[in-house]
């Protein structure tokens, strides 16, 4: 029991380290090199986990091989741009000036149903507004609209907008405090005690989240009893 333990903990953190070098990536945004390499992996250290008459060693080098040699191209294909295309392929138009591209779609299997259910998951019903649909090569699908069916923007309507968009900055997470980021904003403990009191708390565990922005402007939510 204690080598499956101590096996599973350490295969554990070599996958997630490596594939925190690889980068954040969501499943549904992986190339076709990184889905092979994350099927491969967790084949690989299936083995070692279940069976024990097998040295940890023979899952672990494996794996770093996979993650290395996954580096090694990807760090290739910075520098290559036939290597990038070879590798990840290239983006499919699969609407250009409002027309289906229809030699395209069947050459990547994207049928009629999947392209409309993309659209509507983007908001869009009316296939005659679509100027450029374009099939990335993470399998996304990104989509151009006609300039009269996209929302208005202040610039095509000549008025002029104050910039008050400001991203928070979280001061309080879930009760702890985040000593860096407050004494990046200048600030600190004696500021952030007279801050929540001014919003009816008197210690730091009490607040589920507390975010302040460029222009001050602060949010304060505390924590919901147990019931």
């Amino acid at each position: 029991m204690a080598t499956a333990f101590v096996r599973t903990i350490l295969l554990y953190f070599i996958i997630m380290i490596g594939l925190r070098v690889m980068g954040k990536r969501q499943i549904g945004e992986l190339e076709p090199i990184e889905l092979v390499l994350t099927l491969l992996i967790s084949d690989l250290a299936a083995v070692p986990m279940q069976d024990f008459g097998i040295p940890l060693l023979n899952g672990v080098v494996p794996i770093v091989t996979l993650l290395a040699l996954s580096m090694l191209l990807s760090w290739c294909s910075t520098r290559s741009i036939r290597l990038r295309r070879l590798i990840c392929g290239n983006p499919t138009t699969l609407i250009r000036d409002g027309k289906l591209q229809q030699q395209a779609m069947r050459r990547n299997r994207f049928t009629l149903d999947e392209l409309l259910e993309e659209l509507r998951a983007q908001g869009v019903t009316d296939l005659q507004t679509v100027k450029y649909a374009v099939l990335e090569t993470n399998g996304q699908l990104s989509v151009l609209l006609y300039p009269d069916a996209q929302p208005a923007t202040p610039r095509q309507l000549g008025k002029a907008v104050r910039d008050d968009v400001f991203l928070p900055v979280v001061l309080i997470n879930d009760g702890r405090v985040l000593t860096r980021a407050l004494s990046a904003r200048g600030l600190d403990t004696a500021w952030l005690t007279q801050a929540l009191r001014r919003h009816g708390f008197q210690r730091a565990d009490e607040v589920f989240l507390f975010t302040i922005d460029d222009a001050g402007k602060i949010l304060c939510i505390g924590k919901e009893r147990a019931s």
